[in-house]
């Protein structure tokens, strides 16, 4: 073996990073007290007694440390350039098949997506036939009826069947999105009653993907919503584009790169975005006063068509965007990316199931079972588990266990529209 550093035949297998080159004397089968005498375990129940406050230098000194245990994140230990040279090439050629395993990682991504297109093509008959129902440009047919009474009955034990003998017509479904929307936990907090208003006149969300193969093109998505004339705005369809980076990322899905919304034509003093503020103003020489109006930006559904625009990469090398507000600007890039992915993948596939409330009902599971039981029980009794509420929610609409019947949860698996 070739290398001027030994290695034990029991050496122990270090973590990646953040390895110490020398092992702790815990390590090294250096023995310690295991059984306190008398005098030791009554100082450590003092101790635990007293647990005083960290003062001000200690605090900071704490800081300081964990800063530094945070800076050695992602650093090497040193450990895999102390390996025999033959072992680091092993390690190369290791990174080396990685590289292979990524390329048919991304052919497999790729192809799920091509997948994707196909079946959505497939559901644009039914899209069509949905928004006709809804528009009332077309009564429901009796078979459809009945496929939808089939499918309350099996899913709802009290279903109440409808009363026969009423001819179906073409009477539309009032207010069909703005209720599906607001059915959605995370996008029915963005909707104020201002843009409830407006809102009511949005007739139709559809998808479509991107072409990723012509001249220049990214993968991607596009969400369009159709407006039927309204009093804020001039535009017919406001679109919101999202765009995919060239290769999958690390954990083999594809990679949020940015997304761009249509330009918003407001009528005159319209716009839902800004908060419009009267105020007086005294001219110093004059002494005559006028009033000044201004705009205040405000929160508002229809910030989703500006999204945030991701820092320049010349910007985060030079340091000229500090912590926090990098911090900010990661969190709302992830928001506004989940929203267009919930459009995408829930809500546009199963409207329906968001305007009647079911999928409002599956949305709660999911969100709970993003909490795990804490250890330390709440020893005050400052809160108790509300049973009777939870016994609320019927059986049959609890749903299968997170990442079952999720594809975002499995990255091996391809989704379909």
């Amino acid at each position: 073996m070739s290398s001027n550093v030994p290695i034990s035949s029991n050496i122990t297998a270090p973590t990646p990073q953040n390895t110490p080159l020398n092992k702790a004397p815990i390590a090294l089968g250096l023995s310690r007290p295991t059984v306190p005498d008398i005098t030791e375990d009554n100082e450590q129940n003092e101790t635990e007694e007293a647990k005083p406050e960290l003062g001000g230098l200690e605090q900071q000194m704490l800081g300081m440390v964990q800063g530094k245990l945070a800076g050695l994140i992602g650093k090497s230990s040193g450990y895999i350039e102390s390996l025999p040279i033959d072992v680091r090439l092993s390690v190369e050629a290791l990174k080396g098949v990685q590289v292979k395993q990524n390329e048919l990682q991304n052919q497999y991504k790729r192809e799920c997506l091509e997948l994707e297109k196909k079946y959505l093509a497939l559901q644009v008959p039914l899209y069509q036939r949905r928004n006709a129902i809804i528009a009332g440009e077309s009564a429901p047919t009796q078979e459809e009826i009945d496929a939808g009474e089939q499918y309350s009955i099996k899913d709802d034990d009290e279903y109440v069947t409808i009363p026969k003998g009423t001819d179906p017509t073409a009477s539309g479904i009032p207010e069909f999105w703005l209720t599906a929307l607001r059915n959605h936990l995370g996008i029915s907090e963005l909707i104020t009653e201002r843009d409830a208003d407006a809102l009511k006149h949005l007739t139709d969300i559809r998808l479509e993907y991107l072409n990723d193969k012509a001249e220049g093109g990214k993968p991607g998505f596009k969400l369009l919503f159709t407006f039927s004339p309204n009093q804020y705005f001039e535009n017919d369809v406001l679109e919101k584009t999202y765009f995919y980076q060239e290769e999958v990322g690390y954990s083999g899905d594809f990679v949020y790169d940015r997304a761009i919304g249509t330009e918003i034509k407001w009528k005159e003093d319209q716009d839902l975005t800004k908060e419009f503020e009267i105020k007086k103003q005294r001219n110093k020489t004059t002494n005559r006063t006028r009033l000044v109006r201004k705009a205040h930006p405000t929160e508002s559904f229809f910030n989703f068509f500006s999204p945030p625009v991701p820092p320049a990469e010349d910007a985060l090398e030079n340091g000229d965007i500090d912590e926090e507000e990098l911090e900010d600007i990661e969190e709302k890039l992830e928001v506004d990316y989940q929203m267009g992915e919930d459009l995408k993948e829930k809500v546009i596939p199963r409207a329906i199931d968001y305007f009647t409330g079911k999928a409002l009902e599956y949305d709660v599971m999911d969100d709970e079972d993003d909490f795990e039981d804490d250890d330390d029980d709440d020893e005050s009794g400052a809160f108790e588990d509300d049973s009777d509420e939870d016994a609320d929610i019927p059986a049959r609409r609890r749903g299968p266990p997170k990442g079952a019947a999720n594809a975002n949860a499995n990255p091996e698996e391809c989704k379909t529209q």
